[in-house]
């Protein structure tokens, strides 16, 4: 049995395979589904789509280390992701967004079937990559 073999069904690896999944999503709903992202949906992309290669490479090199490197990734995403939840419920201003030319990042159009927000995905991605990479950590011996 190889290292990815053994790595499969561990947070790590779980937690790649959330990234991976919230990668191909994104890149659907841009490239297939021809949903413009807004400027809070960029930076979200610019936090989750690292997190396939740096968790990828753990996983499949063995490397437990690669959650270190991955933590401030997730963290920052999950700030944007919070962030882009409140205004888009209307928690926030939306004279607070960085959205100020082109899609508006408040938009009604930031939906998936109708009603499920694309920043409430992007919130849950990120809350489970940190879990799972905290729960590693707490797995490999580190608090």
């Amino acid at each position: 049995m190889d290292k990815a073999q053994r790595s499969a069904g561990t947070p790590l690896f779980l937690a790649w395979l959330v990234a991976l999944v919230a990668t191909g999503g994104a890149l659907f709903l841009g490239e297939v589904m021809g949903k413009t992202p807004c400027l809070l949906c960029w930076y979200q992309r610019i936090a989750m789509f690292p997190l396939v290669v740096v968790l990828g490479v753990g996983v499949f090199d063995g490397d437990a280390r690669s959650a270190r490197y991955a933590l401030p990734l997730a963290w920052a995403g999950l700030g944007l992701a919070l962030y882009h939840s409140l205004l888009f419920w209307g928690v926030i201003d939306e004279a607070l967004s960085p959205c100020q030319q082109g899609v508006s990042c408040a938009d009604a159009d930031l939906q998936v079937a109708g009603f499920v927000p694309i920043p409430l995905l992007s919130l849950f991605a990120f809350t489970a990559i940190l879990v799972l990479l905290l729960s590693n950590r707490k797995k490999e011996g580190r608090s």
